[in-house]
């Protein structure tokens, strides 16, 4: 009996190794992988090695090696047809039935993969070739290397009607399957028909196993759409694949010296590129479409707790919503997203680019939970001073945990959003909710808590004189708002400022738009100290404590990076880096605490 690839690959996928091993090796976690003795032959310290991640066991000692299906034929005595007979019925999938049309059907499939694969071929050449020079100059502007787009097999479609497709034709690909792969277009109307892609670059989009299954064009110059991917083909379904899968399943499970890479979901086909480029080996990104069901389930299959590294922008905002509502009915104990938000106007692209990979360490490092981006789907913006108003919180908040199927994991989540959040900021005394970034444990600073810094400021311009040194070691994550940090250290230096004068300034300088969303009632409702009301001691307090709150972030980087070389190679001087890093880090979050219910107007806004 035959069966195709993937029927064998949805077997493998479904099956995890340890799990069909574990049925007769009493195995024990290591890490990443599992250990036991070896069932084939006799030892007495395990030498038997299973990796769920690759998908095999190995055995140091004797040398058995293999995968689900020929650990079923070895330990069972089965042959190859027996042994997937029988793991199906475990997986739960029904034996195919292959009639003479599903025989062809999977020679046809195969024949597409060799008809894409001579296109990939094709626009690779292309690309080298004296026609591909608009394509080399776009690669080369991005900053891309030789050999980083040979990796990812880039190319080039020239800009004419027919050029692919009689390439191939000449090398005998009959029409229909150049139809059928997606790679040229027939008009309803009888004209002939003519390529699909054309005066693109092409980033060919491969499968798991790293076949090219479909490509995606980006159009040079002007013209819609932008962007353009292959239609949906026998080889290609859009919603069930992830751009660089085949690179990141590499990266994620690391070996050959090579730690392993963190799983980062991007938005487009240069930030993956850019980031493998920089290092980060576990970038993938969906294909240009809101992430789905299927793709985070394949996601979890590499890493527990992928990271959606999400655009700054209302629009990078509305993608993490969106992620969140389609993840909530999947999650399972110890499976979930992260967020990380990109500072405005940088994609994963542009910030490696222009601050180095270190600042996208830090960024991933300062990655937020699911529960976080659900509270605040809820409360951001909204009035929460009455009664009905806080009810009908719970009730969005509940209505939200009932698409929880895995009951543990609803009940952590009721836990944490209603018991910890909701009813602790509401519970008698608390006169206003708290905001959930300033009071969790682990608060990281991002633009909501820039603009608390920069009305603090530009509402009591005295106190910027007073704090000047620690201001300017700040990097804020708007170029908006640092530009305006950055103003106003240098006239605050320069001249007695009141907050007219200071506002005119940078309203001059071009920073109205900025200073607008600085200076609003809703932020000065939640954080009075920072308003134009607040006397100048309560409004020193605040900021004395935004202040530790941007120490404890820098420090906590710091500390990360500490542990990191001194897990690379111990010293006795990186063990006391590491020792003096993590006491400043106590020291600031002391610091940060301190005289919170000595100002009032403080307490009310920080919970």
């Amino acid at each position: 009996m035959t069966f195709t690839p993937q029927f064998l690959d949805e077997i493998r996928t479904r099956l995890p190794c340890s799990e069909v091993v574990g049925r007769r090796v009493k195995l024990a976690r290591k890490g990443r992988e599992h250990a036991g003795l070896c069932p084939f032959h006799n030892e007495k310290t395990p030498s038997f090695w299973v990796n769920d991640e690759k998908g095999f066991y190995h055995c140091f000692g004797c040398g058995a090696h293999g995968d689900v299906i020929g650990f079923a034929m070895r330990i069972d005595n089965l042959s190859f047809p027996e042994a997937v007979e029988k793991l199906a019925g475990e997986a739960g999938l029904e034996l195919p039935r292959f009639t003479p049309q599903e025989r062809e059907r999977a020679k046809r499939q195969q024949t597409l993969h060799e008809v894409v694969e001579a296109a990939c071929a094709w626009f690779e050449a292309q690309l080298k070739g004296p026609g591909g020079e608009p394509g080399r100059a776009y690669f080369a502007g991005r900053g891309l290397g030789a050999e980083t787009i040979a990796r990812f097999r880039l190319g080039y479609a020239l800009d004419g009607r027919e050029n692919l497709k009689t390439a191939l034709k000449a090398a005998g690909v009959p029409e229909v399957l150049m139809l059928e792969a997606g790679l040229i277009v027939k008009p309803e109307d009888g004209r002939e028909s003519f390529d699909f892609f054309r005066g693109r670059v092409m980033f060919p989009i491969m499968d798991r196993r790293g076949r090219v299954v479909a490509f995606g064009g980006r159009i040079l110059g002007d013209g819609q759409p932008k962007y353009l991917n292959s239609r949906e083909t026998p080889l290609f379904d859009k919603g069930r694949t992830l751009y660089a899968l085949d690179k990141a399943r590499v990266g994620v499970a690391g070996g050959a010296g090579r730690p392993p890479a963190e799983l980062v979901v991007c938005e487009g086909y240069m930030d993956v590129i850019a980031l493998h480029e920089a290092g980060f080996a576990g970038a993938v990104a969906p294909l240009g479409t809101a992430i789905t069901e299927t793709q985070i389930e394949t996601l979890w299959k590499l890493a527990p707790e992928p990271v959606l590294c999400l655009d700054g922008d209302a629009a990078g905002q509305r993608a993490a919503l969106r992620a969140a509502e389609r993840v909530l009915p999947l999650l399972k104990a110890g499976f979930s997203l992260r967020f990380a938000r990109l500072p405005p106007g940088d994609d994963p692209d542009t910030l490696v680019r222009r601050q180095g990979p270190a600042a996208l360490v830090e960024l991933l490092g300062r990655a937020r939970p699911l529960v976080d981006i659900l509270w605040d789907a809820e409360t951001a913006g909204r009035p929460l001073d009455t009664p009905e108003r806080r009810a009908g919180l719970e009730r969005r908040l509940k209505e939200r945990i009932a698409r929880i199927a895995d009951r543990s994991v609803q009940q952590q989540y009721f836990n944490s959003l209603i018991r910890e959040r909701l009813w602790t900021a509401f519970r008698p005394g608390r006169r206003n909710p708290a905001p959930a970034p300033l009071r969790a444990p682990g608060f990281v600073a991002g633009p909501e808590f820039d603009a608390v810094l920069l009305a603090t400021l530009i509402n009591h311009p005295s106190l910027a004189a007073d704090h000047c040194e620690s201001l300017a070691q700040l990097t804020l994550e708007g170029p908006e708002f640092d530009k305006i940090l950055k103003e106003i250290l240098h006239f605050t230096a320069r001249a007695e400022l009141d907050t007219a004068d200071l506002k005119s300034h940078l309203m001059q300088t071009g920073s109205a738009a900025a200073l607008s969303a600085i200076t609003r009632p809703d932020l000065y409702k939640l954080w009075p100290f920072a308003g134009p009301q607040a006397d100048l001691s309560a409004a020193r307090t605040g900021l004395d404590h935004v202040l530790a709150r941007f120490l404890e972030r820098r420090l906590e980087v710091e500390v990360d990076a500490a542990r990191k070389e001194l897990a690379a190679a111990e010293s006795v001087e990186s063990e006391a880096r590491l020792s003096s890093l993590q006491q400043q880090l106590r020291h600031a979050g002391l610091r940060g605490t301190t005289s919170l219910d000595e100002d009032d107007d403080f307490s009310r806004a920080s919970g």
